[in-house]
């Protein structure tokens, strides 16, 4: 098992690579919440993400032999880039197998880092596959993107960072994926300070961790899907999961829908640029997705902001979307003169801000003497939504709501 003495040494290895990144008091969402909500700020680490932190103080533990012979991963984006740039900084050759559909952003980064990139698998753990076949057959070191003492060790120096920055700190929220993050993170708290609660968020769409809890053991899913890719694996780790048992208070999971809320609420409101995974940990404060108390301490870790910028503009809009703030209807008029202007008496009432119009004679879905017509709009919120569309509908026009 891992102990607070391997993070204390990891500490002392990554310190050089990586940096002691921001806690910062967040007062919009302590007055959203009532809780005193403090972020840390990894997403402005080296790399983009927390997990050079790991990948430097697993090569810096290798041979001499080790180094020579090179390494080998799979990962969606975050340890790839961790890997390479850790390598490249110590002089060891990389070779990063990542699945065919990776953020082209992380792809390129992580090339731009020195390493070799090999796409293979519709997912990690199919990547991961890939990776231990090169590991045979070019006698590589593999090195693990979560299920790794080493790797741990060098995860949980954000742990000590954190009790360092904020010692009233009460609880702490991690993002889960295999698990490695919040191992090391759950290792550093609670041999410090065991009454600090930690709790581990998953997306909804790869809740391995939750289940396997439940259960009492390690389960597999059978795939995953959800905007969080850099949490999107089918299982835990075998070597992480003891520690979850032991350290984690609960494991919770977020939907979709709220995890875009929450990277919307970081845009706009903190300036701060989150990636899915990243948004976890605030998603499953909004949402009240575990209890806590009025002005209790509370540390969501932001453990990345590598996005890709058309999964950013999909996530934004579905953000704005669930917030209130975009609305997309379809809706058939009369074809005759008059008949758009009318309906956009009613815009103009309720003051809806148009996108864009789509006006379509000929689609088969009408009749010859209609049409039909799409709309994009900029709405105010929910409320805004709801007295707009009950105005539309009270005014005889049945409508669809496309997003």
């Amino acid at each position: 098992m891992l102990e607070l003495s391997d993070i204390l040494e990891a500490h002392e290895r990554v310190r050089e690579t990586s940096r002691h990144t921001p806690l910062e008091h967040s007062h919009t969402y302590s007055s959203m919440t009532g809780a005193d909500i403090r972020l840390k700020l990894e997403n402005f680490q080296r790399t983009g993400a927390f997990k050079i932190r790991g990948a430097t103080n697993r090569i810096a533990t290798l041979s001499e032999a080790q180094k020579d012979a090179g390494v080998v991963t799979a990962s969606a984006g975050n340890h790839a880039q961790g890997v390479a740039l850790a390598a490249t900084r110590s002089g060891v050759d990389s070779k990063i197998v990542m699945p065919e559909h990776a953020p082209i952003s992380k792809v390129k980064a992580t090339k731009n880092y020195g390493a070799k990139v090999v796409l293979s698998g519709r997912d990690y753990n199919e990547a991961a596959e890939r990776a231990h076949e090169i590991e045979r057959e070019e006698d590589r070191t593999y090195v693990h993107a979560f299920d790794d003492e080493d790797i741990m060790a060098g995860q949980g120096t954000i742990g000590l960072e954190i009790l360092e920055d904020c010692p009233e700190v009460e609880t702490v929220v991690v993002p889960i994926g295999g698990g490695g993050l919040i191992s090391g993170i759950a290792t550093a708290i609670k041999e410090q300070k065991p009454d600090t609660r930690v709790i581990g968020v998953q997306a909804e769409g790869a809740s391995s961790a939750a289940a396997s809890l439940e259960k009492g053991e390690r389960i597999s899913l059978d795939g995953v899907d959800t905007i969080a890719d850099g949490i999107a694996t089918r299982s835990v780790g075998e070597r992480t999961f003891p520690h979850i048992q032991q350290y984690v208070d609960e494991v919770v999971t977020v939907s979709d829908p709220e995890i875009a809320v929450a990277l919307v609420y970081l845009l706009e409101r903190s300036k701060t640029l989150v990636e899915g995974a990243g948004a976890v940990p605030l998603a499953a404060v909004l949402f009240e997705a575990f209890d806590y108390d009025e002005d209790e301490v509370i540390v969501p870790a932001l453990c990345g902001g590598n996005i890709d910028l058309n999964t950013l503009t999909n996530v934004v809009v579905r953000g704005l979307v669930e917030t209130g703030r975009y609305l997309k209807i379809r809706t058939v008029l009369k074809d005759r003169p008059g008949a758009l202007e009318d309906l956009l008496d009613i815009f103009t009432a309720h003051r809806a801000n148009i996108y864009a119009i789509h006006h379509d004679r000929t689609s088969r879905e009408v009749e010859m003497s209609d049409t039909e017509v799409e709309i994009e709009l900029e709405m105010r919120g929910p409320d805004h939504v709801d007295a707009f569309l009950s105005d539309l509908r009270d005014a005889g026009y049945e409508v669809d709501i496309l997003a």
